[in-house]
C-alpha cells in the first residue's frame, strides 16, 4: 500500500548557483526538445515523414486514421507540457504573478491530461511491441495521475503536497527529454562492438529496445529523492497486513 509521509517542515534553503544552473539546463532543454518535438512532424504528412524516415512516422504512417489523429494530438500536448512545465517551478513567478502561474499551470494539466490519454492510446501501437506497450503506458497512467494529484492538491491549498506533485509530474514529462540522451548514449555505446551488412539499424534497434522504461524509471526515483531532500511530502512503501495486527493487538491490550 502506498501512503504520503508529511514530515516536519523544514526551513527552506536559499537558491544556490548550481540550482539556478541545474533550472537553466532543465528549461533550455525542455524547451528546445518541444520545439524540436513538434517541428519535424510540422514539415508535411505522416507518409512523406515515413519515406524520409522522420522520427516515428514510419511506425503510425500506417495506422488507422484515429490512431494518426491521437498521435498528433500527443505531439501537439506533450510539446506544451513539456515547454510550460519548468516554469511552474519558477519561484519569481509564483511569487511577483500569481495570476500567470496558475493559468500556466492550468494549461500544463490539460496538456497532460489529454496527452496522457493519446499516449497510452500510442503506447498500443509501439515499434517495439510489448515492453513499448507495458513501459510507454504506464508512463502514460502514471504521467496523468501524478498530475492530477498536482492539482487536486492545489485546489485542496495543501500547496506542499502540489509541489511534491508537480515534482513527479514533471519528472515524468521531463521523459521526452531523457529518452532522447539514453538513445544517443546507446548508440554510441554499440558503436565499437556491431558489425555486419547493415549495423545502422541494429544500432538503433537495440538502443530504443530499453527506452521505454529507461526514459522514466530513474526520473521518477530522482524526482522522489529531491522530494526527500526538500522535507515535502514523500511516498512510502506500508505494510498494510502488519498495520491491521497492529491495530488489533493494540485494541486487546
Amino acid at each position: 500500500m502506498t501512503t504520503v509521509a508529511t514530515p516536519a517542515p523544514r526551513r527552506q534553503r536559499r537558491k544556490t548557483g548550481g540550482s539556478k544552473w541545474s533550472w537553466a539546463w532543465v528549461a533550455l532543454s525542455s524547451v528546445a526538445i518541444a520545439g524540436y518535438f513538434v517541428g519535424q512532424y510540422a514539415q508535411g504528412t505522416l507518409d512523406s515523414l515515413a519515406h524520409q524516415e522522420v522520427g516515428l512516422a514510419g511506425t503510425y504512417a500506417p495506422r488507422a486514421l484515429p490512431i494518426q489523429v491521437a498521435f498528433y494530438v500527443h505531439i501537439v500536448t506533450a510539446g506544451l507540457a513539456l515547454a510550460l512545465g519548468p516554469f511552474q517551478f519558477s519561484r519569481r513567478i509564483r511569487s511577483r504573478r500569481p495570476r500567470v502561474h496558475r493559468c500556466t499551470g492550468r494549461v500544463y494539466v490539460a496538456s497532460v491530461l489529454i496527452g496522457s490519454v493519446s499516449g497510452f492510446v500510442m503506447s498500443m501501437f509501439s515499434s517495439v511491441g510489448l515492453a513499448g506497450f507495458f513501459g510507454f503506458g504506464s508512463l502514460a497512467v502514471l504521467w496523468g495521475w501524478t498530475t492530477w494529484r498536482a492539482y487536486r492538491a492545489a485546489r485542496q491549498r495543501d500547496f506542499r503536497s502540489h509541489q511534491a506533485w508537480t515534482i513527479r509530474s514533471f519528472a515524468l514529462t521531463y521523459a521526452a527529454v531523457t529518452l532522447r540522451l539514453w538513445f544517443g548514449v546507446l548508440i554510441f555505446a554499440q558503436i565499437p562492438f556491431i558489425h555486419g551488412a547493415d549495423p545502422f539499424t541494429t544500432i538503433m534497434r537495440e538502443a530504443y529496445a530499453p527506452l521505454p522504461f529507461l526514459c522514466w524509471l530513474p526520473n521518477i526515483v530522482i524526482a522522489e529523492f529531491m522530494i526527500r531532500r526538500r522535507g515535502l511530502p514523500s511516498l512510502r512503501m506500508t505494510n498494510s497486513v502488519a498495520a491491521a495486527r497492529g491495530q488489533v493487538s493494540g485494541s486487546r491490550a
